[in-house]
Formats: structure tokens, sequence, C-alpha cells
């Protein structure tokens, strides 16, 4: 199938949510149709990369693969840049993985940039006519802080106050900006990104995928709410700590203090487009940043945070502990269907679905998609 044929099946994703059908599976397993993603929606827009306390000292780093494109987040003595992790002299990545240094320093010929991304450094180039140091600083991309979110972009044309809406206001009560990551971990996933931020936004799965640990905690959501930023969001009241499993419940932290009566009895799923979707729970929040490798497999990034006063809690590193195996048993059940429904949609008779009355955030999510990738909007943006 080619990518017109999936655009013209895209003209069926469409509010209202009733009549709409599902993406096409084609959308999730076509090589040809992940790298107009790639250019479409990570290559534009916003790029949610991990939380601002990950980036505690100045020279601290994170290294990404964004859309084919590699990229190291730093923060310098004021504040987090990105920069192009692709050396100047003949195109090497520079730094891998994460940790903190003073300069970013080219493992091929030694090229050194400080930590803004300027070429302090390129030793042996007196033949090279011209050559003028100040002129092979590394390529910068916008960076800003969000509730405690940190947000990249390769195309700066659009403000990030426009991307989010009220994403800030929905969400004051869990007091993002003092969450810290007590736990990160990074692992990869083979399905595609859609689906494995789809199975977190929806409720359908949960009696099913995981009926013996978390599943009876939930009750019929809320609608999700109407937003006018790039997001999608749903709270839901559960009957126990939906960040502990059965025989832990006793371990449950503190609620956070700025959360009303409602909000401490259930959860809030959030979908910010394109890659970031996040749990904020009574007590704690957790996130994942996914980063598309291939039509087929997915990095993701799982942070999960705890406020700044719980983590002085006497007894933190045990009772967290609890948290993190909910959060580890739950993933791990959802992984084994999402490997599951992604070999199913290669498939020639896998088609276009409809949407149930416990998915409307991946609904939400789908019209979004359908309308930046169809034909007249994938035109606009390729001029």
């Amino acid at each position: 199938m080619d990518i017109s044929e999936i655009q013209d099946q895209l003209k069926d994703v469409r509010y209202p949510i009733a009549s709409s059908l599902t993406l096409p599976p084609a959308c999730y397993v076509s090589d040809e149709w992940f790298e107009l993603e790639m250019e479409h929606l990570f290559r534009r827009g916003w790029i949610c990369v991990g939380r601002a306390d990950s980036w505690s000292n100045p020279g601290s780093y994170q290294t990404f693969r964004i859309a084919g494109m590699p990229v190291v987040v730093i923060r310098n003595q004021d504040d987090l840049v990105g920069l192009s992790n692709v050396c100047r002299h003949r195109g090497s990545q520079i730094m891998q993985g994460s940790g903190r240094c003073r300069v970013l320093t080219c493992p091929f010929h030694g090229w050194a940039y400080d930590l803004s991304g300027r070429l302090i450094s390129a030793s042996d180039m007196e033949s090279a006519e011209g050559f003028r140091i100040a002129e092979y600083s590394l390529k910068t991309f916008p960076v800003e802080v969000v509730d405690g979110f940190v947000f990249m972009n390769f195309n700066d044309g659009i403000p990030l106050e426009y991307w989010l809406g009220e994403f800030a206001e929905l969400h004051r009560g869990w007091m993002l900006a003092d969450q810290q990551v007590a736990d990160r971990r990074v692992f990869e996933v083979n399905c595609n990104w859609k689906q494995f931020l789809e199975v977190f936004n929806e409720y359908y799965h949960l009696r099913f995928v995981h009926l013996d640990s978390i599943g009876k905690y939930y009750e019929k959501p809320d609608a999700p709410e109407a937003v006018t930023g790039k997001f999608t969001t749903q709270f839901g009241l559960t009957d126990k700590n939906a960040g502990l499993l059965e025989g832990s419940q006793d371990m449950a932290f503190p609620p956070i203090v700025d959360l009303d009566n409602r909000e401490r009895r259930g959860v809030r799923y959030t979908w910010v487009y394109p890659n970031m979707a996040f749990g904020a729970n009574s007590d704690f929040i957790w996130s994942y940043h996914v980063f598309p490798r291939s039509a087929g497999k997915t990095e993701v990034i799982q942070n999960v945070c705890f406020p700044s006063s719980t983590l002085k809690t006497e007894g933190f590193e045990d009772r967290s502990r609890s948290y993190i195996d909910r959060i580890d048993t739950a993933i791990a059940e959802d992984i084994e269907i999402l490997e599951r429904q992604f070999e199913g949609m290669k498939s020639p008779y896998a088609v276009q679905g409809r949407f149930g009355s416990l998915e409307p955030c991946v609904a939400h999510f789908a019209c979004w998609y359908a309308g930046a990738l169809s034909k007249t909007e994938a035109s606009r943006l390729s001029r």
C-alpha cells in the first residue's frame, strides 16, 4: 500500500468519534509511512525528552536519536540547550548515553565544544585555508521546560505555549514542577510507537490484560476534557491506590497536598502529542517518552517521580520500591500484548476497526494524527 492509499484511508478517521474508524494498520507497519511520520511529526513541533531534574548540574547531558537525528541535551551554566550530536569535522557522533562532562569532545579527531556547542579546540587545522573556529559551532535547537517536562523543537516556528494550551492549568494540583525522578529506565519494545502510547491511554484493555494485577482498581473514567493544546487527558476514580499492587497498599505515601478530595481518589492519564504520556496519581507520577527506531521498534524512557517532600520520607527507598514493582508488573503485561498486536497488524487481513467507549483518548490522538498527516497538511508542510 502506497502513501496516497494510506492517506485516503485516514479520511475515515475523524470526528465524531462514534462514527470514526481507527487508524489503518499500514500506519503501524509500513516503513515508508514511518518515514513520513518522522518528517512531519518528529522533525516538526515539540518533542518531550524527559524531566528537568535529570539535568541537575552544569555539564549533565543525555543523548537521543530523534527521527534518525543524533541529539544531545545538555545543561550549560545558564540553561538547557539542545545540540546536534554530530561533529562539524567529519560527522562522527560525539557523545553517547548520559552523564556529566566539562566539554563535548569528539572521539574521532578530538574536536572539542563547550557546553553551549561552540567549537573551542580543533588541532592540526592550520593548513585549511580560511578555516575559522568560530564558524564551526554545533547546530542548536530550542529547549524549554514546562512543569518539569523538557521539550525540544527542531523547527522553532511553533510556540510551546500554543502546543500545550491548557496543560498547566489542568494539571496544577499535581505540582508537576516539584516532582523529581526517583527511577529512570530505558528499554526497547518490538511494537510501533503509537501502540505503546495508545495502550497507556485507554481503559478498555485493563480488565483483560491486567485482570490479576491492577485491572480491578479502575472505575469508569470521566470523559476527556475538551482542550485546545496538542494533548488529550482523562481522569478516573480508583477504589485503591493505583500506584501499588494489592499486597502493597499499606506502603502508600501521603497524597500531594494541592490535590482536591476527588483528585486524591484517582488518576489522570495524559498524552502530549506526539511522544509523551504520563499517569498522575494521588502521590506520584510516572511518564513514558518514546523515540521510534523503526515501524516495529520503539525506544522508551520510563521515569517514576515523587514530590520533593516525599523523597525525604523515612524509609523512602523501600516504600518507593513497591511503586516501581507495580509499574514493572503492568508494563510487562502491556509489552506482551503489544508485541502480539504488532504481529497481527502485519496481516493482510488486518483492517481499520472502531473505537469503543473506553478509548476516547486514543480516538482524540487518531483524529489529530489523521489531520496532521492528511494529503493537504503534508503537502503544505513540505513546501
